[in-house]
């Protein structure tokens, strides 16, 4: 698969209030395709919020999102949902479908009518490399939280699947390693970043630092809805301001990979 062409997908001076309390303040931040930036910050601090108005969930109260330099407002709804995928930290369904019926429903904004032979080849490759192929006739609602979790990215890389497209999509993911296991954990962001490799630009929000320093390539830190870094991970998590937002004393070992390991007081 080739890379995509050059694009980004941004927020400019975006405030958000929830209940009249301010949630974010000023926050610009452009992803590109190829790229993974990682959300991260103590709970409250914005990621989520952030997250759903740059998918269009959440309408800013100042500021505004724009894909390939277009407002978000502007796009016909199923030319977005075309280029941008969202896996919300909930994807609860009430029916017993089965797993290759919910990775099918990637395919959706696709469809002329029906799904094709191309959406069926999409969808049988998107469960290949989440490894849920063995699944693919099991009801949903009898799958463990992890598998669901593989089920669902399946479901939105076949939404904006690489060889779908010549522009390139993107990725919004809400916590997705939430309910993993470790092995599945560095399965799934292993996964997310060879995407990137091949042209999708990835969004995600992440509560462990040092997957955060693994996969990403570029990290912002919000701290009660400001932008208190934006870098890359090694410049961006430094210990001195992961004390100050975290409240918890840090330092990098090189094992040779930048791990974060807390330190006792």
């Amino acid at each position: 698969m080739k890379a995509s062409p050059s694009g980004d997908f941004s927020v400019r001076s975006v405030t958000f209030y929830r209940r009249q309390q301010r949630v974010l303040h000023d926050i610009s931040l452009a992803v590109a395709l190829g790229e993974c930036v990682a959300l991260i910050g103590p709970n409250g601090a914005g990621k989520s919020s952030l997250l759903k108005i740059f998918s269009g969930d959440l309408s800013p109260h100042s500021g505004e999102v724009r894909l390939d330099g277009i407002p978000l407002t502007a796009w016909d709804r199923q030319k977005i949902a075309r280029r941008r995928a969202v896996l919300p930290q909930q994807s609860e369904l009430l029916f017993p479908l089965p797993v290759r019926d919910i990775v099918l429903m990637g395919r959706f904004p696709h469809y002329v009518g029906k799904a094709t032979v191309k959406d069926e080849q999409i969808v049988d490759e998107a469960m290949c490399t989440t490894d849920v192929a063995e699944l693919w006739n099991r009801p949903y609602d009898q799958l463990s939280g992890g598998q669901k979790q593989r089920v669902q990215l399946a479901r939105v890389l076949a939404q904006v699947w690489p060889q779908d497209s010549a522009i390139g999509g993107f990725l919004l993911l809400d916590e997705p390693t939430t309910g993993l296991d470790l092995a599945h954990q560095h399965a799934f962001l292993r996964t997310v970043r060879n995407f990137t490799r091949v042209g999708l630009g990835v969004l995600i929000v992440l509560h462990d630092l040092n997957l955060a320093m693994q996969y990403a390539d570029r990290v912002m830190i919000l701290h009660h809805g400001n932008n208190a870094a934006c870098d890359s991970p090694e410049k961006a998590l430094q210990p001195e301001l992961i004390r100050r937002i975290f409240a918890v004393k840090m330092q990098i070992l090189h094992t040779p990979r930048p791990v974060l390991v807390p330190v006792d007081e």
